[in-house]
């Protein structure tokens, strides 16, 4: 079983110590999933923030709250991002800008947040309406979510991603505060996720890389679509299950921080193979990836939640492929898969 060793949780615009140094809060999300947790770590005379929040006027005004009421005085020295999605990412420009403080992410995920900044600005291309079309989504579909608008798209007064960073790598060692943080990466929800792991203090900042209650999104895009990121995911997580301990308080992204990194781990990966074992019953004959999507979520989907688990099977899909277990034929305009 999981301990969550916390009865409460931060209000929006106040923090809760997690751990000495360690500072917990939640910014809120315009979805279903209605929040984002982000830490405050003392960093000498200043401040480390990791995470930022999603883009808006909301955002930002609990972030002047939080300089208010919970810096004392200090400012944040270094923003660091666990990896590219709008909602670590959004307030990224604000608060490099307000305090000069420089941007920290790896490689991968900052190259990715600026092309997605841009991206999302931009109609859609034949290279996005071949991907789905091909999945089975319909022209008619396409055309009406063509016109729609993402929570995550930019608006013109938003301060951009920095236009410089520093580079974190697998294997680094960060010195904050009084703490050894050592940058563990992980790839699948994204390409190159950042984790940092204290094995001192038994802590991990995990982002997406693992929750304790959802599962993170993990798909083939467009701009990608021969990728294999389940493969990636599946081998990020046993590489987590060998480095990190059941002692370590592992403080995500989303939901609340808890013990049984391995525990969870574990389950993440038996969804996982338990979701590819559905799409090889369900391909027993030639089959469009949409079809499966009944069998694979059990919720309503619809608009970018369709797109979204599209891409999710299909990834599952990819990884079968690799595996020698599933066969595609591209001949048709709507891919069909069976069984190797």
């Amino acid at each position: 079983m999981l301990e969550y060793p916390f009865d409460n949780i931060p209000m929006p615009g106040q923090t809760l110590e997690v751990a000495p140094g360690v500072f917990w809060l939640r910014m809120p999300l315009p979805m279903s999933l209605d929040h984002i947790n982000l830490y405050l770590l003392e960093d000498g005379d200043g401040w480390t923030v990791i995470d930022t929040g999603i883009r808006g006027k909301e955002t930002q005004s609990l972030w002047h709250q939080i300089f208010q009421n919970c810096l004392n005085g200090k400012p944040i020295t270094r923003v660091i991002c666990t990896h590219m999605h709008p909602d670590h990412t959004g307030q990224a420009g604000f608060l490099s800008d307000h305090f000069r403080a420089p941007l920290l992410m790896s490689y991968g995920e900052y190259y990715q947040a600026r092309m997605m900044h841009y991206s999302m600005q931009e109609q859609g291309s034949w290279h996005t309406s071949e991907f789905f079309l091909r999945g089975g989504i319909s022209q008619a579909l396409m055309d009406e979510m063509t016109q729609a608008r993402s929570n995550f798209t930019p608006e013109p007064d938003d301060i951009p991603m920095p236009r410089s960073y520093q580079r974190l790598r697998e294997g680094d060692t960060l010195q904050i505060g009084q703490i050894h943080w050592d940058v563990i990466t992980g790839s699948g929800h994204s390409p190159e996720h950042v984790c940092l792991y204290s094995k001192a203090v038994r802590l991990l900042i995990s982002g997406d890389q693992i929750l304790p209650i959802i599962t993170s999104n993990v798909s083939v895009h467009p701009t990608e679509p021969e990728a294999d990121p389940m493969s990636d995911w599946l081998a990020s997580h046993e590489k987590f299950k060998r480095l990190i301990p059941d002692d370590t308080l592992v403080l995500p992204a989303h939901n609340t921080p808890f013990y049984g990194a391995r525990e969870r781990l574990d389950e993440l990966i038996e969804h996982h193979e338990h979701r590819m074992q559905i799409i090889l019953d369900g391909c027993a004959s030639p089959t469009p990836a949409i079809d499966l999507l009944p069998a694979l979520f059990e919720r309503k989907l619809e608009n970018h939640t369709l797109f979204m688990a599209l891409g999710e099977a299909i990834a599952h899909m990819h990884c079968l492929m690799a595996r020698g277990k599933l066969k595609r034929d591209d001949q048709q305009l709507i891919y069909q898969y069976s069984r190797a």
